[in-house]
């Protein structure tokens, strides 16, 4: 159970977006953003984004919002979202994400937050509202699934969640091509096939008449060949929503992204996707892709392609035409929350690695500022925001092999349905088992 008592917050803001703290009103949020644009000089690029799609079952989905504000009516506070829902066994998982993902990321980073404490919470609210999303999908009790690609861009900083195979890739002005995403089919992904073994789910192919066996590697009971996504309540919740997720920021160069379903990926490599449209706007340049797709592979799955460019203002709105020759080279190694920041440059190649954790451990993913308590003595359970009292809340560390008996006492907090959500997941409690 909670303790009892906890650290009160040093300040929150109204409904009206005034910051308030023990001595009274402060400066308004909106006011405090715009001098931090002022103050720091912040220079937003110009975002150029297309779409190109060929379907086959009609289970792929977009999501584009140029225009999201984290303060309603304040065009200072503004953020765009880009998003792939590639739906599996029916659409009704994608729909779902489409129309409540973004909400659920957004309900859970606290109110009164500067921009730079905003994008710092972000990684760890798209934990929160993967998961929220996934739970709310399973109360009604439709087995399909998706995978999702979900892009949030403020000025120059690129923020990335991923679970399933959707793949975004960034060419930087230099021609180099970096994947922001991690891949979660079980063929491919060795760390994720021992976790769902570990937690008694059972990889193999399917097997024919004659013994053989044919096909990628599944996960059963379900046979899906994925080990994360949102929905599939009946291949046990062992295949989890956490998504992997990264944040960098951009030089003002700015660069090109390519998000895609595995229409795309299973005919392109990242390379050769890149190469096939560069210089091309970003309209044309999907366009392009989802053709050469459809060239070498031919219509076999919904085949989904977003472009996004992020240009310089007062430069030209086509990427440049530079080449870049032999393998392809990632600019980021993989970092944990705690690690510092790490900037690549070559050239024209300049990034700023922030942020990139992909365990599928929830108590790993959740920091310790969540489940802090709320003007009215109530804490928030840090997945479902769901208001808890004290003695209600749950530890996110209770119950785990390594937590000790300290630790079962700190937050992050969670309520029961989350907690029982939590224990699923990582194969504490039977397999198939709603989560209401």
């Amino acid at each position: 159970m909670m303790a009892a008592k906890g650290k009160q917050a040093n300040g929150h803001a109204n409904s009206g977006g005034v910051v308030y703290s023990k001595k009274g009103p402060m400066v308004p949020l909106a006011e405090l953003l715009k001098r931090e644009l002022k103050n720091e000089k912040i220079e937003r690029p110009n975002i150029r984004c297309g779409q190109a799609g060929q379907s086959k079952k009609g289970e792929d989905f977009t999501l584009i919002k140029l225009d999201c504000q984290k303060i309603p009516g304040d065009g200072t506070s503004t953020f765009a979202v880009f998003a792939i829902f590639d739906g599996h066994n029916g659409s009704a998982a994608a729909v779902y994400s489409k129309e409540n993902l973004l909400k659920d990321i957004m309900s859970a980073i606290p109110a009164g937050l500067s921009r730079d404490e905003w994008l710092a919470a972000l990684p760890r609210a798209m934990v929160a509202g993967f998961v929220k999303t996934d739970k709310e999908f399973q109360v009604k009790e439709q087995t399909s699934g998706t995978t999702v690609t979900f892009v949030i861009i403020d000025c120059w900083t690129i923020t990335v969640a991923s679970v399933g195979d959707s793949r975004c890739i960034l060419e930087s002005p230099g021609g180099l091509v970096s994947l922001l995403t991690a891949d979660h089919r079980l063929e491919v992904n060795h760390e994720e096939r021992e976790r769902i073994a570990a937690s008694g789910g059972e990889i193999g192919r399917l097997n024919t008449v004659g013994g053989a066996e044919i096909g990628p590697l599944r996960c059963w009971p379900g046979g899906l060949c994925l080990s994360r996504s949102i929905g599939d309540m009946d291949v046990g919740e062992f295949i989890v929503p956490i998504p992997h997720v990264k944040q960098i920021k951009l030089s003002n160069f700015g660069g090109r992204l390519i998000i895609a379903t595995d229409g795309v990926w299973d005919a392109l490599s990242s390379e050769k996707a890149a190469n096939c449209c560069r210089g091309l706007p970003a309209e044309l340049a999907a366009k392009q892709i989802v053709k050469e797709a459809l060239r070498i592979r031919g219509l076999r799955d919904d085949t989904t392609c977003i472009i996004v460019d992020l240009i310089p203002p007062e430069r030209p709105t086509s990427t440049p035409t530079v080449k870049k020759q032999g393998k392809f080279k990632s600019m980021f190694r993989r970092k944990s929350h705690d690690s510092s920041s790490k900037v690549v440059e070559k050239g024209q190649d300049i990034v700023q690695e922030i942020f990139e954790e992909g365990s599928a451990m929830l108590a790993e993913r959740l920091g310790p500022e969540y489940g802090v308590p709320t003007v009215s003595g109530l804490f928030a359970c840090a997945v479902c925001q769901t208001d808890i009292t004290p003695s209600e809340g749950i530890s996110v560390h209770a119950g785990s092999f390594f937590s000790g008996a300290m630790r079962s006492w700190k937050g992050p907090f969670l309520c029961a349905s989350c907690k029982l959500k939590k224990d699923a997941m990582e194969g504490k409690r039977p397999l198939r088992v709603l989560v209401t």
